[in-house]
């Protein structure tokens, strides 16, 4: 298996974190869609402030090769982090040599630690795409481009089919845009 198997049990945990109203939770659903399509065991959680927009948001993916002993992260392998205001929530779980992915712009002071820190920019290339909105599918591309997660094809596939259709040619160009934007 080319997947990077950080923890003791063979799996990792991947934390996609941000605001209300970024779309955490669909790349949540995305992402878990795709490492199960891969034969991986997924456990995903979310959490998020009562608010629509602004309020902190979080999507989990607990990811093994047998089924979890315990389905909520508790030591992050894979963290991003769409806004500054969501860096709070990981203080103290990210894993040594985790690979932690920030939007430059929304992110301006990472977080730092003995992790590497990629600091690309999201939001300005799902801006030049000509939505804003996709910038949560932007970062998927960039996260399994850095952190050998899934596959780009398994990925698509996934967004394919939990995408309304409508929607789906422009999430497929964010997810590539977002693999080339981090495989440079």
């Amino acid at each position: 298996m080319n997947k990077k198997q950080k923890s003791n049990t063979g799996g990792y945990e991947i934390r996609l974190s941000g605001t209300g109203g970024q779309g955490l939770g669909l790349s949540g659903k995305m992402l878990a869609a795709a490492l199960s399509d891969e034969g991986l065991h997924v456990a995903q959680s979310q959490s998020y402030e009562p608010t629509s927009r602004g309020g902190m948001s979080r999507s989990d993916l607990v990811v093994t090769p047998q089924t979890a002993d315990y389905p909520l992260a508790t030591g992050l392998d894979y963290l991003v982090i769409l806004d500054t205001r969501a860096m709070s929530i990981s203080d103290g779980m990210i894993n040594t040599d985790a690979v932690v992915l920030v939007d430059e712009e929304l992110v301006p002071e990472p977080p730092k630690g003995d992790f590497k820190v990629h600091a690309l920019p999201l939001s300005k290339k799902a801006i030049s795409l000509g939505n804003l909105r996709v910038t949560n599918v932007v970062s998927l591309g960039a996260l399994i481009a850095l952190g050998d997660i899934c596959s780009l094809r398994t990925l698509e596939a996934a967004i394919e089919r939990i995408t309304p259709k409508k929607y789906a040619q422009m999430n497929l160009d964010a997810v590539r845009a977002g693999f080339e934007l981090a495989a440079h």
